[in-house]
């Protein structure tokens, strides 16, 4: 596909990710036109949604952003919940790299709104994080639509290449004025395009629909509010995962 856009100087993203959001600053380093958002040792620069500081059940281990996983689905207790970095992003490239333990099942969400008593799903596109042998959630939703790296319950991953459960796998989710791919060990497996009847047409056969689920549809359906911005996160839902080498590109 070809690329529409302008990447900023090192300088100014430097310049943008310490000057836009609150909280404690990360640790970045400028390596290839990216920031790296997380310096392997400490989350700074990171906290709980709807929180102020980070919850106990996120650590970091060997190098990598661990969740060390309650069970029980999406976290409700006061030492769990999802992760977010503490500035909103706009257009942007995001790369990470994730692995999952046997069985497990999280996710990864752009453009997040932070809504009172809810979690980051209601807002926010997702990138499915999934161990597909061992969790049934792959074996839900409509042609694969549930598996590693597709826009959950709408897009299956094509082609579906995500390795099994202990192994690392490279992802990337590039976001850029409305049109949305996500990539997975550097293949580009789904796209996508916000804002558009299309993108309500998808809403409306989700789980996420009107009828099921109005707020979750009000909110995707204008997702990153009226500046079109939100926060980046990793998701608790009650399994182990990690997540490490995780940088951004800001896109002009």
């Amino acid at each position: 596909m070809k690329k529409l856009f302008v990447v900023m100087s090192a300088v100014a993203m430097v310049f943008y990710l310490s000057a836009c959001g609150g909280g404690k600053k990360a640790e970045t380093e400028v390596a290839d036109g990216s920031i790296t958002i997380f310096d392997g040792k400490s989350l700074d620069g990171w906290r709980g949604y709807n929180k102020t500081d980070v919850p106990s059940r996120w650590v970091v281990e060997d190098g990598a952003i661990k969740l060390n996983g309650a069970g029980g689905g999406e976290a409700q207790e006061s030492d769990g919940g999802d992760l977010i970095y503490d500035q909103k992003l706009k257009n942007f490239e995001f790369e990470f790299e994730w692995k999952v333990a046997k069985g497990s099942n999280s996710g990864v969400f752009i453009l997040i709104q932070e809504i009172e008593g809810e979690h980051a799903y209601i807002s926010a596109p997702e990138y499915q994080i999934l161990d597909n042998e061992n969790h049934p959630d792959a074996k839900l939703g409509k042609d694969g639509n549930r598996m590693a790296a597709s826009l959950y319950d709408m897009i299956p991953a094509k082609p579906q290449n995500a390795k099994p459960f202990g192994e690392w796998n490279k992802g990337k989710i590039l976001c850029y004025k409305g049109t949305v791919v996500y990539y997975l060990n550097d293949e580009a497996v789904v796209e996508y395009h916000l804002w558009t009847p299309q993108w309500k047409e998808m809403l409306d056969k989700s789980k996420f629909s009107k009828e099921e689920w109005p707020l979750a549809y009000e909110l995707l359906l204008n997702c990153g509010g009226p500046d079109r911005e939100g926060f980046i996160g990793f998701q608790d839902h009650g399994d182990d995962v990690w997540f490490r080498n995780i940088k951004v590109k800001i896109l002009d």
